[in-house]
């Protein structure tokens, strides 16, 4: 990630000269340009201290990329606790995991989560990633991202993988079909092999694969499909086309309890009444699980099943004269 925090510090710059952006943060000397060439680089709490003085909205950029996960400020210095932001971002993902995901050992992994040492940039860089899988829109979040280049082709393949999901919500569970051993061990892609797994009709895969060849996301290979990107599609944003997509996977859900469950299948409820700051905990453990899913998720080797996860917490409020 040394390439990347080069050039997210570079962006973050903006026009300013080396020297004026020392000076504006407060430096007496002139460490950008060591910054920019990737020989020393400033810790993440000190970038956004910069950032800060710079007039960037930190708070609102980190709450764009992570809306449940609140940053605060130390009272003694004044700088963000990323120590506590990350913390919180990984849920009840293990540290061991965490490390796995990372590269970096558990020790240095701790340290960081508890605020005893502070990860330089390209570090935190690698466990946002490792977290969430989504760098490119995290440094989109602060500056253009076509100021960091090594990081544009992940971004575009992010924005694509969206529209397609939006426009076509089979497209996603097509392309982890791609990515399984089973599919991968065949000698060619046949017509209808998708399908048949999904349980869709063969007018569907010929229309999501049109979209995700299209979009570049799928690509021939000797007969075969291959995925480009193995990232998770994210969906965040239009809460309509969102909801659209929550609907479609509901449904496929509902129809699946209706018809004939697969052996794995699990449907549960749990019809309950409690105090509202207990929802809210509920609620919140639920988020929390997903996110530790995902991580899961994206550590996951190999990819032997496909499937659909479905969450949700109903809420029917009762006001009582």
């Amino acid at each position: 990630m040394e390439v990347e925090a080069a050039q997210f510090l570079r962006a973050l710059r903006g026009r300013r000269s080396q020297a004026a952006f020392a000076r504006r943060v407060g430096y007496r000397g002139n460490p950008i340009t060591n910054w920019e060439r990737g020989k020393r680089f400033p810790t993440a709490v000190e970038v956004l201290r910069c950032a800060d003085l710079l007039k960037r909205d930190v708070v609102g950029a980190l709450h764009r990329f992570s809306p449940h996960v609140g940053v605060a400020k130390d009272d003694d210095d004044g700088h963000y606790r990323l120590d506590c932001w990350l913390d919180a971002l990984r849920a009840d993902t293990s540290i061991q995991a965490l490390a796995r995901q990372s590269g970096f050992s558990r020790f240095s992994v701790r340290r960081w989560l508890r605020g005893e040492a502070q990860p330089r940039l390209p570090d935190f860089f690698r466990l946002v990633d490792a977290i969430t899988g989504r760098l490119p829109e995290w440094v989109e979040c602060f500056v253009p991202i076509d100021r960091v280049p090594s990081l544009l082709p992940r971004y575009r393949q992010v924005i694509a993988a969206r529209r397609v999901a939006f426009d076509a919500p089979w497209c996603e569970a097509i392309l982890r079909v791609i990515e399984t051993t089973h599919y991968r061990a065949r000698e060619r892609h046949e017509r209808g092999c998708l399908a048949s797994v999904l349980g869709i009709a063969q007018e569907e895969e010929d229309r999501c694969l049109e979209l995700l060849l299209s979009s570049g996301l799928l690509a021939r290979d000797q007969g075969k499909l291959v995925a480009t990107s193995s990232q998770l599609v994210d969906t965040q944003g239009g809460k309509a086309a969102l909801r659209r997509l929550k609907q479609h996977w509901a449904a496929i859900a509902a129809a699946r309890l209706e018809g004939t469950p697969v052996e794995g299948d699990l449907f549960a409820y749990n019809v309950i009444s409690v105090s509202k700051p207990d929802f809210e905990r509920i609620r919140d453990t639920l988020r929390a699980t997903f996110r530790e899913i995902r991580s899961l998720v994206a550590a996951s080797e190999p990819a032997e099943v496909v499937a659909v996860l479905n969450l949700q917490a109903l809420q029917f409020p009762v006001e009582v004269e």
